[in-house]
């Protein structure tokens, strides 16, 4: 990675990628999933998921035929985290491996997070980019 390059706010796994083309395929011109957290639920935050536009501040990431749109007050609470999809027999959900989450409650439903240092992320991202 050159240091011209810029570092993505949060992973999306193929199957995530694969999902969110699907949901977007409805005729979504210029939206996206957009990821935001919101305060509520027994651990504190939850994340919260809806097809819109992009709004001032918010981080676009384009991915081959969709994108997922980061809501700009949860960026640091993002930062690192990969999207990915937990498929069962009956359901088929989005999930979030985030190294900002402190703990999460028994039902999953809801999470701790911490947001994360710039500085920290910011140094661990040029000591990568050799």
């Amino acid at each position: 990675m050159t240091s011209m390059q810029k570092m993505s706010v949060m992973n999306v796994s193929p199957a995530a990628a694969e999902r969110v083309r699907g949901l977007l395929a409805t005729g979504a011109e210029g939206k996206g999933l957009r990821v935001s957290v919101e305060k509520g639920g027994c651990a504190g935050m939850s994340y919260k998921m809806e097809i819109a536009e992009p709004k001032r501040g918010d981080e676009v990431i384009d991915i081959e035929g969709g994108r997922v749109i980061v809501d700009a007050a949860a960026v640091l609470y993002l930062l690192g985290t990969t999207m990915d999809v937990k498929t069962t027999q009956f359901s088929s959900t989005f999930v979030f491996e985030n190294p900002n989450q402190t703990s999460a409650c028994g039902c999953g439903e809801s999470v701790e997070l911490t947001p994360a240092d710039p500085e920290k992320v910011g140094a661990a991202t040029q000591m990568g980019s050799s």
